[in-house]
């Protein structure tokens, strides 16, 4: 029970950075609130985002690219 309340733990810390860095590019609530913390019966951790407007995604990556690039 502990290594899925471990892995709950885990799963909702990453779902709060990704939440931060989606209202941080101005990203509406409504549009992420979905997004939910999972585990698997042995304990692995995982985000599922769902559905996300294709416009947000885009704004995603890049982000992820920005980021890419500065750390180089």
């Amino acid at each position: 029970m502990q290594t899925w309340r471990d892995g709950h733990a885990r799963a909702t810390d990453a779902l709060e950075s990704i939440r931060a860095a989606l209202a941080a590019l101005g990203v509406p609530e409504a549009t992420w609130a979905g997004m939910r913390p999972t585990v698997t019966y042995n304990g692995l951790p995982y985000v599922h985002l769902g559905m996300l407007p294709a416009e947000v995604v885009e704004q995603m990556a890049e982000a992820m690219r920005v980021t890419e690039t500065s750390a180089h």
